[in-house]
């Protein structure tokens, strides 16, 4: 009889073979043995998401935690329709246009179409659900898969998504709208099938975005068909952007259009920048004096178990990875000496801001030496390879417990020049630092330590107004994390710029919120 040991390897061996094979979603048909199924759901490396259908699991992943079903999400959904209907399905043109918008955000519910559906609602984890709408498929020629997805071309989704779905969403409508290359993509469609209304919403997005060449060749060709259109425009309000009709990557628009619409409600909610120190010394000086406390609440934030006396000991020297073998093992301390050092770095980058050097670009010439810092004791100590200080991630990552997926490989690199180009060009302190730090979280371009960067970042572009820096308390990561996630799902600003707008306002009244324990 194989003990309980063996029966574990076995059970694993097979997980391994699923997952070698590409298989998110696994079927129970595909773990014949009922026993290896069982015990891999009570060891927690299979999760059960609906009957008869799982995604492989983290054992340590807490109680609630939503993180491998949204990883998952896309994947599962994907297999579970094909099982379901083969190939006769297709997401909205809603939630197809937000696709190709670049949006990956896990939805609260995912439409389905397929004359095979029977207008039934599928209950999935964390509150989210598959409705199954019996309905038929778009044209062939509108039609596509991406990432295992069946979904409606950019052609399609652009026409047919719904008037709502311009005012309700209008970063992923703006965006798929600007990848449209000329009015020739759209005419065969709203011609043949006499889209007057549609095709004046579209006239309307066009002009709305600066596309005036499209708009009028829209209603030109439909008006030369006798066919009686009326322009308006579905966004509810209008924009001064310049949107480059070039750009193949939507997610360089998108990230140009979140920052063109947010900065208004940033600049609202902020107080007045105080401009440059004149005391630059004693600016400096106050950085210094607030480390400890900084370090102990950004690490806490991270889930690293340090103490201040930990802290003291890596600032003073005292720490030693050489000849206390203690110092060398432990995985905190490697956490609190890159912090200490990555902090001496940005304190650097500051120095440089304050003598006059354009934030943004200071920024974008330091951030990779940041990184380095940070990492370079776990490397040094044999926890991490040296590779691992090359820069930006290789591969995808995703955020505990969040609905957002960190952008691609491809669309990393893509939009992190943007970011600093965004920076370089905001006249606004306040709007750097918040948008700096949601977008740099938001694109996520490391594989570790993208919470912190992003909170030096944070702080480099407040000193650029001369505002103080600014601690985020331990004690308030969920409001902190909250608010990042209805940014990032929701493109919602608001909730973020209020809470780093009250901290910001605290210390300048002198009265930080964080405090060291005790």
């Amino acid at each position: 009889m194989a003990t309980p040991r063996e029966r574990l390897v076995e059970a694993l061996e097979t997980l391994k073979e699923l997952q070698d094979q590409g298989l998110v979603a696994i079927h129970t048909s595909e773990i014949s043995k009922k026993t290896i199924r069982v015990l891999l759901l009570k060891k927690g490396f299979l999760k059960e998401i609906i009957k008869g259908w799982y995604i492989p699991a983290d054992p340590q992943e807490r109680p609630g935690d939503s993180t491998s079903w949204y990883s998952s999400y896309w994947d599962f959904c994907a297999r579970l329709l094909e099982h379901k209907y083969g190939t006769d399905w297709c997401i909205s043109a809603e939630q197809s246009l937000q696709l190709h918008a670049g949006n990956l955000t896990v939805p609260p519910q995912l439409i389905v179409r397929s004359l095979k559906a029977n207008n039934t609602l599928t209950n999935l984890p964390f509150q989210t659900t598959l409705f199954n709408l019996k309905a038929e498929l778009p044209e062939e020629g509108l039609r596509m898969v991406q990432n295992g997805i069946r979904m409606y071309t950019l052609i399609g989704a652009v026409i047919y998504a719904s008037a709502n779905t311009y005012a309700r969403n209008p970063i992923d409508a703006r965006t798929a709208v600007s990848m449209i290359r000329d009015a020739s993509e759209l005419l065969p469609v709203l011609l043949d099938k006499g889209h007057t209304s549609i095709a004046g919403r579209l006239a309307g997005a066009f002009r709305n975005i600066g596309r005036e060449r499209i708009a009028d060749n829209i209603l030109g060709a439909m008006r030369s068909a006798d066919y009686d259109v009326r322009e308006s425009d579905p966004f509810e309000e209008k924009i001064a952007i310049n949107l480059s009709a070039r750009e193949r990557s939507p997610y360089v628009n998108r990230l140009r259009l979140m920052w063109q619409l947010m900065r208004p409600t940033v600049i609202r909610n902020f107080p007045a920048a105080p401009g440059i120190p004149k005391d630059k010394a004693a600016y400096l000086k106050h950085i210094d004096d607030v480390f400890v406390t900084d370090a102990y609440h950004s690490l806490s934030i991270e889930r690293y178990r340090v103490t201040p006396e930990l802290i003291e000991r890596v600032s003073s020297g005292a720490w030693d990875k050489n000849e206390n073998p203690e110092d060398k093992k432990q995985k905190d301390a490697m956490a609190a000496r890159g912090y200490y050092q990555a902090f001496q770095q940005v304190k650097e980058s500051i120095s440089r801001i304050i003598d006059g050097g354009n934030p943004g670009k200071q920024a974008d010439a330091d951030h990779a030496a940041w990184y380095r810092e940070l990492f370079d004791p776990s490397v040094s100590a044999g926890l991490l390879k040296a590779s691992d200080l090359a820069g930006y991630r290789n591969a995808q990552v995703f955020i505990t417990s969040s609905k957002h997926t960190p952008l691609n490989i491809d669309a990393m690199r893509d939009t992190m020049p943007v970011l600093f180009e965004l920076l370089e060009e905001e006249p606004e302190a306040c709007v750097r630092a918040v948008l700096g730090h949601f977008v740099f979280v938001f694109i996520h371009p490391y594989m570790d330590g993208n919470g912190r960067i992003g909170r030096f970042l944070m702080n480099s572009m407040l000193a650029s107004g001369g505002y103080p820096w600014t601690v985020i308390p331990v004690e308030k990561r969920t409001a902190y994390m909250a608010a990042l996630e209805k940014a990032s799902t929701e493109q919602d600003i608001t909730p973020f710029a209020k809470f780093l707008a009250s901290l910001v306002e605290q210390e300048m009244k002198g009265k930080p919120e964080a405090h060291l324990p005790g």
